[in-house]
C-alpha cells in the first residue's frame, strides 16, 4: 500500500465523493446522492413545506423509472476537501405559511440530518423557495351555512 492518502479514482467518481475516514481497511466515501437523499428527506419533513420544486409530472416519472436526476435538478451539494458541505434546496411551500420561519427550519432540519448521519460540516444551507402550493379551495360562508341547515 502507498503512503500516498489520495486514492485513485477517475476525476467525477472524486468529486462527487468525498472521503471521511481512511484507515488501514480501506477509506470511506459518501457520494453527494447521499447527502441529497438526506437533505431531501430533513426539508419534507419541516411543516409548512410541500414538496421540493421542479417540474412535477417531469419528476413523477423520474421517480417511477428509478431515477435520481431529479435531485440534481432541485437540491445542489457542493463539497470541499475538508469534508464542508454546502446544500442549496429549491421548495414550494404551502399557502400561507410564514417564509422565513419555514425557511429557517427547513435549514436547521438540514444541518442537524447531515451533520448527524455523516460527521460532514455543513457551512451553508441556502434555500430557494420557487412556488406556492395552492390551497384546497374552501367552500364559502354562504355555502357552509346553507349546509348547517340543511341538518
Amino acid at each position: 500500500m502507498s503512503d500516498n492518502k489520495t486514492p485513485s479514482v477517475n476525476s467525477q467518481e472524486h468529486n462527487a465523493t468525498t472521503v471521511i475516514d481512511d484507515t488501514e481497511m480501506g477509506d470511506i466515501r459518501i457520494h453527494e446522492g447521499v447527502i441529497a437523499s438526506l437533505a431531501r428527506r430533513a426539508t419534507l419533513m419541516v411543516e409548512g413545506v410541500s414538496r421540493l420544486a421542479g417540474n412535477s409530472f417531469v419528476d413523477n416519472i423520474a421517480e417511477f423509472v428509478g431515477s435520481r436526476r431529479m435531485q440534481a435538478r432541485n437540491i445542489t451539494i457542493n463539497l470541499d476537501e475538508d469534508n464542508n458541505v454546502d446544500i442549496e434546496i429549491k421548495v414550494v411551500l404551502k399557502f400561507g405559511v410564514r417564509i422565513p420561519e419555514v425557511a429557517t427550519e427547513v435549514q436547521k432540519a438540514v444541518i442537524a440530518e447531515v451533520e448527524r448521519t455523516t460527521g460532514m460540516n455543513v457551512t451553508n444551507v441556502h434555500v430557494l423557495i420557487q412556488d406556492i402550493e395552492e390551497s384546497a379551495p374552501e367552500q364559502n360562508s354562504e355555502d357552509a351555512g346553507n349546509a348547517a341547515a340543511d341538518q
